[in-house]
């Protein structure tokens, strides 16, 4: 059984199928049906919710995409949604009214959507810039309307402290109520279906010892549209959200350890201290309603050729840990990919954590995403580079990966080997941009051709160069090319 906050009111299930996301939990258990579907695949952002969770001990607000999200992860949470917003007396909450006085509606198909990111912004951060409202909204797609005038009414919102409204008024007793749940022992079971909530590691590799076919999910954005789009039911699913001791970071003399289930949005200053374009390209990977629940674990898990981390990953020479039971073993995250969506994880095996080198004298790092849109799109290409210099002006070390070129993310041997050992100079950059079609064969598909692909990414490593000739003076280094 789970047990959620359905707004204030108490829910329990037990024999809701696993497989059902909270878009269809709400537009047909509940019959709340102001959370819309517009893609069904979290690029709209049409659905948007927002759940409240205890962090510490206090309530914290995170925007999530209704239709990736599956009803086990809830078990615990609060559920926002839009119909919640209004308060007792049936006037409009706030946001709302802004949206209402700065016209930023016409059909209203994204709009729940809208005012429930802006919700979460709005307890979130109150005093909200417009960088932090184009980035809570870039999630949400508008196809009438226009972004202007709903910018416009996020940033009236924007003021030293937070809105006072029923969900401030009521925070005692939410936070009274979600402190009361049990958080362990939640299953759902649904005519041959099973879904397991997990709260620790420990429980994790048991569940998975017992269940080797178990899918495990955090963020669900490719293992929800195999039950949404493809209509593929999963037996025995995972819901990882709960189990805490793989949802921290810790830092060591000389590395980053990230937990495997810590939300990308948890990730991103930590990351962006040492390594700005880390920082860059996770502000830009997905939308806020996706890195609130994707994890890096996950990206990585997901063995895509074109999921944005792991080309990054690569190149900072980051090492990765799998535990099955009790047993953990460390491995370069290179070795991880064996081919298109084949790992070196074995049945019952799963990431623990990432460990990412932190930044040492000599070396420099840069990172470039090409891809249609600057917000919520995936790579085309994703070049990742660190270039450690000698004394004497030679190329002491390089670890060059790219997204996108091939069934795997994958270290540019050739290229790396035309630069170890030579001065690093025009000439030899461009020797080495010319090695890369020795390592790669890109394919040719609906987001770039193979040449366009070859091109721009022996261009990303004469723009390397360039940057470095020039300080890093070079701006936009994490790029968006339409």
């Amino acid at each position: 059984m789970i047990t959620f906050l359905l707004n204030q009111d108490i829910r329990e299930e037990e024999h809701v199928s696993p497989n059902m996301t909270v878009l269809n939990y709400l537009r047909t258990h509940v019959k709340k049906t102001g959370t819309k579907e517009g893609c069904g695949s979290g690029d709209c952002g049409a659905c948007t919710v927002v759940l409240g969770e205890l962090v510490d001990g206090k309530l914290q607000y995170r925007s999530v995409n209704s239709c990736l999200t599956f009803v086990s992860s809830l078990h615990g949470k609060q559920l926002i949604t839009v119909e919640d917003l209004q308060n007792a007396n049936k006037q409009l909450h706030p946001v709302q009214q802004a949206m209402v006085e700065y016209h930023g509606s016409q059909c209203g198909y994204c709009t729940p959507g809208f005012i429930m990111s802006m919700f979460a912004l709005s307890k979130n951060k109150p005093a909200a810039d417009k960088e932090d409202v184009m980035e809570a909204l870039a999630g949400n797609l508008c196809r009438c309307t226009g972004y202007r005038p709903i910018v416009d009414a996020a940033l009236s919102l924007s003021q030293e402290e937070q809105l006072m409204d029923q969900f401030a008024e009521l925070e005692r007793q939410t936070v009274a109520k979600l402190s009361k749940i049990n958080l362990s022992n939640a299953t759902l079971k649904f005519e041959g279906q099973y879904g397991f909530s997990p709260t620790s590691g420990d429980e994790l590799a048991n569940l998975l010892l017992t269940h080797p076919d178990a899918r495990m999910v955090a963020g669900g954005t490719d293992l929800a549209l195999e039950v949404t789009q493809f209509h593929r039911p999963i037996d025995k699913l995972i819901n990882v959200g709960l189990v805490s001791d793989m949802k921290i970071l810790t830092e060591t003399e000389s590395s980053i350890e990230i937990g495997a289930n810590l939300p990308i949005s948890d990730c991103y200053a930590t990351l962006k201290k040492y390594y700005p374009d880390f920082g860059e390209l996770l502000h830009r990977f997905a939308s806020l309603q996706v890195r609130n629940q994707g994890t890096i674990g996950g990206n990585v898990a997901n063995a895509s050729p074109i999921g944005d981390s792991p080309p990054l990953l690569i190149a900072l020479n980051a090492q990765i840990v799998l535990r099955r039971g009790n047993d953990r073993r460390t491995m370069p995250l290179e070795d991880y990919f064996i081919s298109y969506k084949v790992t070196a994880q074995q049945p019952s095996e799963f990431i623990e954590k990432i460990i990412v080198p932190k930044p040492v004298i000599g070396s420099q790092f840069r990172a470039y995403k090409l891809s249609k849109r600057l917000d919520d799109d995936i790579s085309a290409v994703c070049g990742a580079f660190t270039i450690a210099l000698s004394d004497d002006g030679k190329v002491a070390d390089a670890r060059i990966a790219f997204g996108g070129m091939a069934a795997v993310p994958k270290r540019a041997a050739n290229c790396e080997a035309a630069l170890v050992g030579q001065k690093w100079n025009l000439e030899t950059v461009k020797t080495a941009m010319a090695a890369l079609s020795d390592d790669f064969e890109p394919l040719s598909d609906f987001r770039a051709s193979k040449e366009y692909r070859a091109l721009t990414a022996a261009n990303m490593l004469h723009r390397f160069y360039l940057e470095q000739q020039s300080n890093g003076q070079i701006e936009t280094r994490v790029t968006a090319y339409v």
